[in-house]
């Protein structure tokens, strides 16, 4: 076969930055805003994998289409793994990293052994392509998981999350120019494009009051997949990443430059040292747990209670009687079978809880966290596409009942 995968150009980061971007934000529009649920999302994207990925292997050369959707695909269904362990089955976000990191190196160890190479210009057989699959698999679900990992240790939010991945990657960059291996470079760096990607979309689709740009994930979705379509139509026709000369056989281990490579080998354990030091500071730091998307969207259950007049005994009476009078008026209208005038209602609560966050939570953080999840709880049930009455009244009177 001829070369089953592209050169390698600044075309090549720049559309894998964008497909991840568009699968983490289309998976979780289908998975929160339309309602499907996680465990059907994976399920439904791996039908879809499997088809995909089926078409890319009948494939005998490189073909734009055909590769950057399967890593769309690819993108969505390690996501949706990693959510799937950390969501539904609660492994620790610690622990999947680590089994991630694990199983990528199994994966590197095995198509080393057995194919002498894990050069990408190398991938002209059916054995080293599904090798390559395998390992673009894991480094999605390893980004995703030790992407939330950064967030649940730091708290950081939109925009600050996009910062660390983007400076590492940028002294990869470096690291390469001055003589670094470069498949080493490339699979640090192809890791790290996930969590970018993905922290990215959150920071376009967050609302404002969340410090993001409110673009939401339909419209994320939408302009990326254009700009992803138009990126691949422009290599189709130029043929600019189509590599000529594939590497048929493995490639001496020796190098050129090796004491380059080893000093530049120092350099990347540097920067790990200083990430690692730089995560300790920033967990150290005062800041809120980071909610999963699940807790977000309201599909996991508040279990944290207060205690009875805990609120109030923290947070100003007249601002406690203002939330609680909205979640009673929009209460009564969903009990009344009046959808469209609680929808409306409830985003009064929400303008005024968001408009009060940066007095009330110094106050009481605990009671602030439990009020804003059963805030979210509300917000998701009342605005689901299929809107439950029984599931609106269960949330709002629990929020009720905390407003006491």
């Amino acid at each position: 076969m001829l070369s089953k995968v592209p050169e390698i150009t600044v075309w090549f980061w720049v559309i894998k930055i964008l497909c991840t971007t568009v699968g983490e934000s289309f998976a979780d529009w289908i998975d929160m805003t339309l309602g499907v649920g996680l465990t059907l999302t994976a399920l439904i994207f791996t039908g879809i994998l499997a088809a995909v990925l089926g078409w890319q292997l009948c494939l005998d050369r490189y073909v734009p289409i055909a590769y950057w959707l399967t890593v769309v695909v690819l993108s969505v269904t390690g996501t949706l793994y990693t959510d799937i362990l950390t969501d539904a089955l609660g492994v620790p976000l610690a622990v999947s990293t680590s089994i991630f990191a694990a199983a990528l190196a199994v994966v590197f160890g095995v198509w080393y052994a057995r194919e002498r190479t894990l050069s990408i210009h190398s991938i002209v057989t059916i054995p080293r392509e599904l090798f390559y699959w395998l390992a673009v698999l894991v480094t999605f679900a390893l980004g995703t998981a030790a992407g939330d990992w950064t967030l649940e240790l730091t708290g950081w939010g939109p925009g600050t999350s996009v910062l660390l991945p983007a400076g590492l990657i940028a002294l990869i960059a470096i690291g390469w120019r001055l003589g670094a291996n470069a498949v080493l470079s490339f699979w640090l760096a192809y890791i790290l494009t996930r969590p970018l990607g993905a922290n990215l979309g959150d920071w376009l689709a967050s609302p404002s009051a969340e410090h993001g740009l409110g673009w939401g994930t339909a419209l994320t979705s939408l302009v990326f997949l254009v700009a992803i379509l138009a990126t691949v139509g422009y290599l189709t026709l130029t043929h600019s990443d189509v590599i000529e000369l594939p590497e048929r056989t493995p490639t001496p281990a020796a190098t050129a430059r090796p004491a380059r490579e080893r000093i530049t080998l120092g350099y990347y354990a540097a920067i790990a040292v200083a990430t690692v030091v730089l995560l300790g500071w920033a967990a150290g730091q005062p800041h809120a747990a980071v909610a999963s998307d699940e807790e977000e969207s309201g599909a996991l259950s508040v279990t944290a209670t207060l205690d009875a007049g805990q609120v109030t005994a923290h947070f100003p009476p007249a601002e406690v009687a203002k939330f609680r009078a909205i979640a009673r008026d929009t209460l009564t209208k969903v009990q009344a079978g009046q959808q469209a005038d609680a929808e409306a209602r409830i985003t009064d609560l929400e303008t005024a809880w968001d408009d009060d966050e940066a007095t009330l939570r110094p106050a009481d953080q605990t009671a602030w966290g439990v009020v804003d999840g059963r805030i979210d709880a509300v917000l998701h049930a009342v605005r689901a596409s299929t809107p439950d009455p029984t599931v609106e009244a269960q949330t709002l009177t629990a929020l009720l009942t905390e407003l006491q």
